[in-house]
């Protein structure tokens, strides 16, 4: 069985322009990102998707992979599809590719399910919420899920509402998706439906259709900041300086 991590990789964004190209103690984030799924036990292959010749190069010149593709494209989905749609393979990993402290852990994790379950087309994580203001920030999307793991719905709303504090448990969804092939070039023909546009989740798509979702609680829960914005970037460098420092302190 084939397994492969795509990361999808732009150089524009409106609030830190030419981010995978910016500099975290020596490397840039992109290079961090993929070096992290390269430690992935499950996945033989990693490939960042980008539609900007920088970004190209800056991952040629590590020794990565990367391939170029449209610059139409909308949504990471449609990007990691096209570079998916020529490589073989059973089972494609969508990585986020401003997420450099990942943990390669969860994206076994995120894979284990679909080799254990031939039925399963799709697999996502969560981490349960332990900060309130999480739960009532629409930036963090929740997840609510069946006594079988599956998807129920995702929402930036607080769901479930503590209506009834004793037990209550709210999830973070985290943004790793793990497709089989097949399922993820039906997936990206499908049209938008009303739930994934008033939420802009895109997830919602396949829970829309009818599709099950599997959704499994991370092992490893520690949050991997995503970098958006300039303080984003200087709090990664700050963590990524300190894990460095112990790293070395070790040796």
């Amino acid at each position: 069985m084939k397994i492969i991590c795509i990361i999808p990789s732009r150089y524009k964004s409106t609030r830190l322009e030419g981010k995978p190209l910016k500099d975290i103690c020596g490397k840039p984030m992109i290079q961090h990102v993929y070096e992290a799924a390269s430690k992935s036990t499950l996945a033989t292959q990693v490939v960042v998707a980008t539609d900007d010749d920088r970004i190209f190069q800056a991952v040629q010149g590590f020794g990565g992979q990367a391939a170029m593709t449209s610059v139409d494209h909308k949504t990471g989905t449609d990007r990691i599809s096209e570079v998916a749609r020529g490589i073989e393979a059973d089972i494609v990993a969508n990585i986020q590719g401003d997420e450099p402290l990942l943990d390669p852990r969860q994206i076994d994790e995120a894979i284990e399910p679909l080799i254990e379950d031939a039925q399963l087309k799709a697999c996502t994580l969560c981490r349960r919420i332990t900060d309130e203001a999480d739960l009532n920030n629409p930036n963090v999307v929740k997840t609510v899920f069946n006594q079988s793991g599956d998807a129920l719905y995702f929402s930036r709303a607080p769901i479930p509402y503590p209506r009834v504090r004793e037990n209550h448990r709210a999830y973070e969804h985290i943004g790793i998706y793990v497709y089989r092939k097949d399922f993820l070039m039906e997936y990206v023909q499908m049209r938008q439906t009303p739930l994934e546009v008033s939420e802009s989740l895109e997830q919602l798509r396949i829970l829309e259709n009818g599709i099950r979702l599997k959704v499994v609680e991370t092992k490893y829960p520690e949050k991997a900041l995503s970098v958006d914005t300039p303080e984003d970037l200087e709090a990664v460098r700050k963590i990524m300086s300190q894990r460095l420092a112990k790293d070395a302190g070790k040796s």
